[in-house]
């Protein structure tokens, strides 16, 4: 069907130009079949993957349902990952921008629970998290879910792929019986219908079709030594010279192994898995989003939540265990409508592998040498991010930093990339070349007569 604008739907005008000014005038497929009896209160059971706009869906009209500053939580997102909740409630602080004062909050694992229990205290409008924080503050009676109007289940189906069902299912009973329940999952298996059947009424079930993603994407196998990944790896990704990449490898030592190489050899790169520390994860992913990090060396579940616009490549120094998942890694690269690179490296010895995959994504797909070693080494990142000690309760607002940024240190606004802003703390990215004035501005200077501690995030070691 063709594209709808959001404004055929009935939205106030402060919402319509949110909207706009968030880059939202047509709606994508979910969208336009789900957007119009979300927002009449209906429950919905939607099928569709990340990256295909839900989450704008399912946040207009959670927050067409709040009342700011109210007595108890009125929303619930669960989601099945840290990494994904993060990025849910900071799409829904954007959205939220017409309704002054809403206050979004994250739950889940690797944040503090004492500063979760005190932003509770002091109230909340809308609650992300994961099942197994959510559900911990409400055993110990720290989060009161009376309120709820809106419960959305985003992912479910990975929820309960990763035992999440017995405690989705003690969160849910805890919520109001008239609440309306918006449940997300890209695949139905039965448990997911079970819980749909159980928790939502009437439900309206949308379906977009799942996009062959291997379309829009350039596919290429690089014919490897077992003993020679590495170097084969630097010469290719200097023939490319993507302006930023994923790399997968299927175990965390290698990960490390792989950037700890590729960093020796000059390139702009960091590893990314479940042994490194929550705040070093959140750096990482904070600084491959806004352009100042070219190069992460991931393992799958460490990457899951990890949602980038214009992702230029995907390499697997790995080759996965099942076509499903490499499917699933090479889909990142190709989001909203873009083309994308998707690199293996492989040896005839990864045979079962190797086979598996071209009787699916890489059907037709021939081998490859190696690139030439005179390739030269992709440019530095194109941004830097700084650091300002000071957020949401300091009242800072993403124009603020724009205004002291353009006004105080005569930056340009085209030099300013993605703000980001905190409880306590916000990031902006600038143009690398930049970079040091602002620093030494915004060190210097004032945000809204106040001074805030300003410093360079560097990537993790």
């Amino acid at each position: 069907m063709p594209p709808l604008a959001f404004s055929t739907l009935s939205l106030a005008p402060a919402w319509l130009e949110n909207l706009t000014q968030l880059g939202y005038t047509e709606m994508t497929p979910i969208q336009a079949l789900a957007l119009p009896a979300m927002l009449e209160g209906r429950d919905v059971l939607g099928q569709a993957a990340t990256g295909t706009g839900k989450t704008a869906a399912f946040g207009l009209a959670l927050l067409a349902r709040i009342t700011p500053r109210g007595p108890r939580p009125g929303a619930l997102v669960l989601c099945p990952t840290r990494e994904l909740a993060a990025q849910v409630a900071e799409e829904l602080r954007r959205l939220a921008r017409p309704l002054p004062h809403t206050r979004v909050l994250t739950l889940s694992g690797g944040s503090s629970v004492q500063r979760e229990r005190a932003s509770l205290e002091h109230g909340v409008d809308v609650i992300v998290g994961t099942p197994g924080r959510v559900h911990d503050h409400l055993q110990r009676e720290r989060l009161d879910l009376s309120g709820i109007r809106t419960l959305v289940l985003d992912e479910a189906d990975r929820m309960l792929e990763m035992g999440f069902i017995d405690t989705v299912t003690a969160i849910a009973s805890a919520v109001p019986p008239d609440h309306q329940t918006l449940l997300f999952s890209a695949t139905f298996p039965e448990a997911v219908r079970t819980l749909s059947t159980t928790y939502q009424r009437e439900a309206l079930h949308v379906e977009v079709a799942a996009e062959d993603v291997t379309q829009r994407i350039e596919q290429r196998i690089y014919d490897v030594g077992r003993d020679d990944r590495v170097p084969a790896l630097i010469r290719i990704l200097g023939h490319h010279r993507p302006e930023s990449a994923i790399i997968f490898c299927n175990h965390r030592e290698t990960c490390d192994d792989v950037a700890g190489a590729l960093s020796r050899s000059g390139f702009a790169a960091v590893a990314l898995h479940g042994g490194m520390e929550q705040h070093d994860r959140n750096t990482v992913l904070l600084l491959l989003k806004n352009g100042s990090l070219r190069v992460v060396v991931a393992t799958d579940v460490a990457a899951r939540g990890l949602d980038i616009d214009d992702l230029g490549a995907v390499i697997n120094y790995d080759l996965p265990r099942e076509p499903d998942v490499y499917v699933h890694r090479i889909g990142r690269t190709a989001r909203a409508g873009r083309s994308g690179l998707a690199i293996s490296l492989a040896h005839p010895s990864d045979g079962r592998l190797l086979d598996e995959l071209r009787q699916g994504p890489l059907a037709g797909v021939a081998m490859s040498p190696i690139p030439s070693a005179e390739a030269q080494l992709p440019p530095p990142p194109a941004m830097i991010t700084i650091a300002i000690q000071g957020g949401r309760q300091d009242r800072l607002r993403p124009g603020d930093i724009v205004g002291a940024l353009t006004t105080g240190v005569g930056i340009a606004g085209t030099d300013i990339g993605q703000i980001t802003v905190n409880d306590r703390i916000s990031f902006v990215a600038v143009v690398a070349a930049v970079g040091a004035r602002a620093l030494e501005g915004l060190a210097a200077g004032r945000i809204k007569n106040k001074r805030f501690r300003s410093y360079l995030v560097k990537p993790p070691r």
